[in-house]
């Protein structure tokens, strides 16, 4: 990979005033480098959040599915103070529908707010975005463009807004009493007890600790349940996130989408979670089959009419030399038959006598 500037299109994030910004929707504007529209989050700085991190986001109108962007790129956190300090992340990823977000811890909270370590100078932090445009040709493969209208697709930036407002949607509720805990002051570690996992459910835990993070009104919707309700509500959101994380579309069969179907229709009918975010994209891998199957029929299709194709051009090209031919022939036998005369061979000879 190639580290010289030529190779990279650069975008820089100046946070003004950062102290004034509400650090639980933290995000630059939309960028484009090379017409892909990217834009760039702070981990919200929630009390339990004791670093500072943020991400690189896939910013186009893309399908929950079917595409995908090979990205080289490096994210950096300047250092105002000492330029050799600034810290850099470099990395590769395969974005797509279930992947549209890559970022890297870059160092604690606290040494971050010393404006004496030089990443908070005046209240100003500067982020830099360096995306390689070297062979910078993301391959996006839409399998649902059988039936565009068919599949829904994600408009980020309101999916986005809605992540960000499920975050801060706690904090427009009235105070509570002191030394009540809010719901906004959770983490799921907190609220929901994993030793009670079983084993094999115990990889659903990251996956819901990060979904929690981003949308912590998941949490506030289970307040009033048991411990119960609460563990089957997660455990099945988890189920449902480590199956749209996990599942190849190829390797889908019709039990998987069965079962997917069954948790997702009691999900959504009484956890009483707000699963609207979430349900583009379990609709579109229920639909799966369908498009796969279309898709495998098209295919068919269009080898036959290719096949169809050729054997035409073929024929065309036989019936053109043959025509060439003819003319040929017909030509030859024009000349033969001028001046010739008919005679009849079946009679004899003859000879005469005087």
């Amino acid at each position: 990979m190639g580290t010289s500037s030529e190779y990279f299109e650069k975008f820089t994030w100046r946070i003004e005033d950062f102290s004034k910004k509400n650090g639980m929707k933290l995000k630059s504007k939309d960028f484009k480098i090379r017409g892909y529209t990217w834009r760039i989050l702070v981990h919200p700085l929630r009390k339990d959040v004791d670093h500072f991190t943020f991400y690189l986001m896939v910013a186009d109108s893309l399908p929950p599915y079917g595409w995908n962007r090979n990205t080289f790129f490096k994210l950096v956190l300047i250092n105002q103070l000492d330029k050799k300090k600034s810290i850099i992340k470099e990395t590769q990823q395969k974005f797509n529908g279930g992947y549209r977000c890559w970022g890297s811890f870059f160092l604690n909270l606290k040494d971050f707010n010393d404006h004496r370590k030089g990443y908070l100078v005046k209240d100003t932090c500067i982020i830099e975005v360096h995306i390689c445009v070297s062979n910078f040709a993301p391959k996006i493969h839409d399998i649902n463009s059988l039936n565009q209208n068919s599949t829904p697709t994600i408009d980020q930036s309101s999916d986005e807004r809605e992540i960000l407002s499920a975050i801060t949607s706690s904090s427009t509720s009235s105070p509570n009493e002191e030394g009540e805990i809010k719901s906004s002051d959770l983490t799921l570690r907190e609220f929901l007890d994993f030793d009670s996992l079983k084993p094999e459910e115990k990889y659903l835990i990251p996956l819901l600790d990060e979904v929690c993070t981003w949308r912590p009104s998941l949490i506030q919707s289970q307040m009033n349940k048991t411990r119960l309700f609460r563990q089957w509500a997660f455990t099945s959101l988890g189920q449902v996130l480590h199956f749209l994380k996990t599942k190849n579309v190829k390797e889908m069969s019709e039990d998987d989408i069965k079962n997917l179907r069954s948790v997702w229709e009691e999900l959504a009918k009484s956890s009483e979670f707000d699963l609207s975010w979430l349900e583009p994209y379990v609709q579109s891998a229920l639909g799966v089959k369908p498009h796969l199957e279309r898709a495998k029929k098209l295919k068919k299709l269009k080898d036959k009419v290719v096949a169809l194709d050729i054997k035409m051009k073929m024929l065309r090209d036989e019936l053109t030399a043959s025509q060439a031919q003819y003319e040929v022939a017909r030509r030859s036998l024009s000349e033969v038959r001028n001046g010739f005369k008919e005679m009849n061979i079946n009679a004899p000879i003859g000879y005469a006598m005087f």
